[in-house]
């Protein structure tokens, strides 16, 4: 399986960006898919993901700003990023778990860079 993130750049603060994640396969209702990020210094961390049920879940620092979506006729995941601020500056990961082995797969990371 592969993971293809794009749409990273350099924004603004209180400007927006959608990333998208392309996976190499149709993505299962086995898989979660999720969006984490990694910031100079600091761990990685939660962005955004779908839960084993189909809900949304977010990291505190992005609810209200981030929205997570895909298409599946796409095998595509979105992360929609609004509002943002220049501690959202990060290289942004598209995650793909297989749960039922509890294994994940990483995109190569698509840098996101918000001046203040």
């Amino acid at each position: 399986v592969q993971l293809q993130a794009s749409g990273g750049g350099l924004v603004q603060a209180g400007g927006s960006l959608r990333l998208s994640c392309a996976v190499s396969r149709s993505i299962f209702s086995s898989d979660v898919m999720g969006w984490y990020r990694q910031a100079p210094g600091k761990q990685r961390e939660l962005v955004a993901t779908f839960t084993r049920s189909g809900s949304t879940m977010y990291g505190d620092s992005v609810k209200g700003r981030f929205t997570i979506s895909r298409d599946n006729a796409k095998n595509t995941v979105y992360l929609q990023m609004n509002s943002l601020k220049p501690e959202d500056t990060a290289v942004y990961y598209c995650n793909l778990r297989q749960v039922y082995r509890n294994y994940d797969y990483w995109g190569q990371g698509t840098l996101v860079t918000v001046s203040s």
